[in-house]
């Protein structure tokens, strides 16, 4: 990818020559162009050619060409035509480079053998190569065709926001052509507004396609639902099947990831249900993407399930069980399945290191983890990433190692960001060091200063240490910055609708009854030991009666009380919470476990807590 941003800009210098190419082909006639007569094509071509069908390696094309020019055969069209087509189908960097040489050897290519070029660019390790080529055959007087622009725009999708404009400018070239209107075109303009993350404009281009068909429904789902928008993409999958168009493996994938997001498992499990009757089980990405789905939905035994069943298991379904396995509190499951992932003789990828150093993560496995880190780079080969940086990151300060986890972010091969400072500034919160709290979030502010989770942790922080002036001056700073603190949301899905409840002070917001039963449940919990931990918040002007009634109203208390109220007895209660799970919030779900016979499977920003019979899976380590 380095060398393609560096070819980028490289492409931004001959940006002039690219418009006024495209300018000058969609409105002045194309000059004459002396045709010189085509190489001619030997008898002898087809005892050559005949070797290509049986050719399965770069290496063993090479030795072919050889043999090609030993017989005078590398002039001849049809033989470099066909050539150019073996080192396009499979493209790495180094036959991409020698399908260039060979088309460059061809005096006057025409537009089907462009064609082949850009759809190799396209889908190489240098996408860009495709605009300049495309640069060189406009100034040769060719134009492109439908066939052209959806390997031109794919290539700038490739490379995302640093070549969107060089993907507006196909986008005006394919409307002056007429061909802004063709399927094929307008699906791959989709995907690049997408990719660069302009899902609005993706959606223009939508509208304007008068009969869509499940090709372009699912280039927009995916859209959404890579755009964390699953709401929109779960209604356009509705709006697919309304208009009688029959989903494809590519749709599911889509629609089960935004079930995943939503945490809907009912509608999880009837797409499920659709999948099978329709036999689209047999493919192993929609297998990968139901263990997803049912992970991140709270059924960890349906995830399991799905695994056993399927007849064949490649790299991401061992990694999806991994990670499923870990973010439910088994990590030591992870380190088994990845433990019978070695001995079935499959390659780990990134993912699997992911779920690794998670499951380490959240056990206090930190030996464990470390190895993990060094064996994925040293044994594997595999580079890590920001996320894996970042578990390594809360590995340590999970453990209490918090100065080892500010020098291992200091040392970073790579820059930092915002996240790694985050994720050791919560940890300074859950171990009380407000010394080390405030060089991290100076670290954070010099990034980004517009989370306002980052001035609530730290003014939390000075409160538990009576630093009152400090707190007063963090909420002035948020204000004067316009930064909003984001209000703790949990949701549950009930009889196939998501019910949203909000924390704060919006209490009155919610039907009397709710707010009643939560009361009568609050009194019956301190029956059985329950004591609100008044200490969890940080307003020094209320007294512990306010700051009573404010922890009794979260979200997570409000969202298991309408659950207790609408679901039968014995019915599992499942809460899904977009921040992390307050501590007095865990207490009290664990007691509630206990008194009503329920399970509660409660998803949060970092792992699912199954409470029943009056614990937590996490051990309350989390």
């Amino acid at each position: 990818m380095l060398s393609s941003l560096h070819s980028l800009r490289h492409l931004q210098q001959t940006k002039l020559s690219i418009q006024f190419s495209i300018s000058a082909m969609a409105t002045t006639p194309s000059p004459p162009i002396t045709q010189s007569p085509p190489p001619k094509l030997c008898t002898n071509t087809p005892n050559a050619l005949s070797l290509l069908p049986r050719c399965t390696s770069f290496r063993g094309l090479k030795q072919i060409h050889a043999v090609i020019i030993k017989t005078h055969l590398q002039n001849d069209l049809n033989v470099l035509t066909k050539l150019i087509n073996f080192c396009t189908q499979n493209p790495t960097t180094s036959s991409m480079e020698h399908a260039h040489l060979l088309f460059d050897r061809i005096p006057e290519p025409d537009i089907v053998l462009f064609n082949t070029m850009a759809r190799g660019y396209s889908r190489s390790k240098t996408p860009i190569r495709a605009i300049f080529l495309l640069v060189e055959i406009l100034n040769s007087g060719l134009l492109p065709d439908d066939y052209s622009f959806p390997s031109l725009l794919k290539a700038c999708a490739c490379v995302g926001a640093e070549a969107l404009e060089e993907g507006k400018q196909l986008h005006c070239f394919a409307i002056k052509l007429g061909l802004n209107s063709n399927l094929y075109v307008c699906t791959t303009l989709i995907n690049l507004y997408a990719e660069c993350s302009d899902v609005e404009a993706a959606r223009r281009i939508f509208e304007n396609i008068s009969e869509p068909c499940v090709v372009s429904y699912n280039a927009i789902i995916t859209a959404y639902a890579r755009s964390s928008r699953p709401n929109e993409a779960l209604s356009l999958f509705r709006e697919l099947q309304e208009r009688n168009l029959k989903p494809t493996d590519v749709t599911m994938l889509s629609a089960l990831s935004s079930c995943a997001l939503l945490g809907s498992l009912d509608l999880g499990k009837w797409i499920h249900e659709y999948i099978k009757k329709y036999g689209l089980d047999k493919y192993v990405k929609v297998k990968t993407a139901l263990i997803d789905m049912y992970a991140k939905c709270g059924r960890l035994d349906d995830a399991v399930s799905v695994f056993d069943n399927m007849s064949g298991k490649d790299t991401q379904a061992w990694s999806a069980m991994i990670v499923a396995y870990a973010t439910h509190g088994q990590g030591h499951k992870s380190i088994l399945m990845f433990e019978e992932m070695m001995k079935a003789q499959m390659s780990p990828d990134e993912i699997t290191f992911l779920g690794l150093l998670y499951a380490c993560s959240h056990t206090g496995l930190v030996d464990e983890g470390w190895n993990y880190f060094y064996s994925m780079r040293d044994k594997y080969g595999i580079v890590p990433g920001i996320k894996h940086y970042g578990c390594m990151v809360d590995l340590l300060g999970r453990a209490g190692r918090l100065d080892e986890a500010y020098r291992f972010i200091d040392e970073l091969p790579i820059k930092s960001t915002p996240i790694l400072w985050r994720t050791l500034l919560s940890s300074c919160s859950s171990h009380n060091n407000l010394k080390l709290a405030k060089q991290v979030i100076e670290q954070i502010f010099e990034l980004d200063d517009s989370h306002g989770g980052d001035y609530v942790i730290l003014s939390n922080l000075c409160a538990r240490a009576g630093r009152w002036e400090d707190v007063d001056y963090l909420r002035k700073l948020m204000k004067d910055r316009g930064v909003l603190k984001v209000p703790g949301c949990s949701s549950i899905e009930v009889n196939n609708v998501v019910h949203e409840f909000f924390s704060g002070d919006g209490v009155h917001s919610y039907s009397t009854d709710l707010q009643k039963a939560l009361d009568e449940l609050v009194k019956e919990l301190k029956m059985v030991g329950y004591v609100p931990d008044t200490s969890l918040v940080h307003h020094g002007d209320m007294e512990d009666e306010e700051k009573e009634t404010a922890l009794r109203y979260h979200s997570e208390k409000l969202a298991i009380t309408f659950g207790l109220l609408n679901t039968p007895p014995g019915t599992t209660i499942r809460v899904v919470k977009n921040l992390r799970v307050c501590g007095d919030c865990h207490s009290a779900a664990k007691l509630i476990s206990l008194i009503f016979n329920r399970q509660i499977v409660l998803r949060d920003v970092q792992r699912f807590h199954h409470f029943k019979d009056g614990k937590c899976s996490c051990g309350d380590f989390w």
